[in-house]
């Protein structure tokens, strides 16, 4: 009973807290505000939650799958029409995860004195809990580990959009009222939508795929929508409610850590990610003077973050925000299948 409170609590001050960070006008408050609350909460005052407290897990599954579903709606027949055009961009981002990798490596292993295993782990520009999972068995230090991946995905995800709605001068991304969901959803389309993110779970599950808690349900709804047997419509309060769910579950992954620890990474992820970022503003200057595709999409293509506030951003500049989150999902892929075949090897090497 204590640790249903203790969630129940979490949840609705996490609530009140993207209200406030919305308030503010910083992007994907409904994330941003109960990662910050509840990340607060673990670093100074774990002693206040219960003996073993754990965020629940299954919570935070079966919302994570509710972005996928939101996501894998918008893809459509005219995304797949372009593919053979995107080729080059796809292989400039094989390149990117390469290089961005090495990149990381030498910042955690030189500038943070991380071991082997930790720093090639914290590195990895995409598949943040395969890489965690992958780093764990390899003997990496999971606190640091876990406290590097995050980070990552935390630094993307706020200073992107604000960089962008500085350059041009109004707010992009969920800042500016953006939003991949629907708001006139009847109450007879939850059971599904719940049917459709049980199902993805489980083709995620069964095919092994990277963050499979995401891209099952992603694939799933892309195949509803792209036959049209049965298209997705996702309201925007649950789209709400599942960001607030795993935005407090992201926060408690910093229980424990001290704030020392928690500077260090900050100002490592920092110079990190400001190398990435600067690596992906090449890449997509690159493919714009190629390809001929506006730079500000393909940069945001390129961005190492999060799934979905890198797709609101490309709603707030009108490009198809299936077309992003197919380059970010390619990301993930190349990385992981990287860190697959190299297993055995890294086993030595690390």
């Amino acid at each position: 009973m204590p640790h249903l409170l203790t969630t129940l609590a979490l949840l609705g001050l996490g609530t009140l807290a993207a209200f406030a960070v919305r308030a503010l006008g910083l992007p994907l408050p409904f994330l941003m505000g109960p990662l910050l609350l509840s990340g607060t909460v673990a670093m100074a005052l774990p002693a206040h939650l219960p003996d073993g407290y754990r965020f629940p897990q299954w919570l935070r599954l079966a919302f994570i799958a509710v972005i996928g579903l939101m996501i894998g709606a918008q893809v459509t027949p005219e995304l797949f029409r372009q593919i053979p055009r995107l080729i080059l961009s796809l292989a400039a981002l094989t390149l990117f995860v390469g290089v961005a990798h090495a990149f990381n490596y030498a910042v955690f292993r030189r500038l943070g004195a991380y071991d082997r295993a930790t720093a090639f782990y914290a590195a990895t520009p995409g598949g943040l809990f395969e890489s965690i999972a992958m780093g764990e068995e390899a003997g990496a230090d999971l606190a640091r580990l876990t406290l590097q991946q995050f980070l990552r995905v935390i630094v993307v995800v706020t200073t992107l959009p604000l960089g962008l709605s500085l350059w041009l001068g109004e707010p992009v991304g969920s800042a500016g009222g953006m939003t991949l969901a629907r708001d006139a959803v009847p109450w007879q389309a939850i059971p599904g939508i719940a049917l459709a993110g049980l199902l993805g779970l489980g083709l995620g599950r069964v095919l092994h795929l990277p963050a499979k808690q995401l891209t099952g349900p992603m694939a799933v709804a892309a195949l509803l929508s792209l036959t049209g047997a049965y298209p997705l419509d996702i309201p925007q309060w649950l789209v709400n409610v599942a960001q607030v769910v795993v935005g407090t579950a992201l926060g408690m992954r910093f229980t424990g850590l001290s704030r020392a620890l928690i500077l260090r990474g900050a100002g490592l992820s920092l110079v990190s990610v400001a190398g990435m970022l600067i690596l992906a503003a090449i890449c997509a200057e690159a493919l714009h003077l190629i390809l001929g595709e506006p730079f500000d999409v393909l940069f945001i293509s390129f961005a190492p973050g999060g799934v979905t506030e890198m797709a609101l951003v490309a709603l707030s500049l009108q490009a198809n925000p299936a077309l992003v989150t197919l380059h970010h999902i390619w990301r993930i892929l190349v990385t992981v299948l990287g860190l697959t075949l190299t297993r055995r090897w890294l086993r030595r090497f690390l």
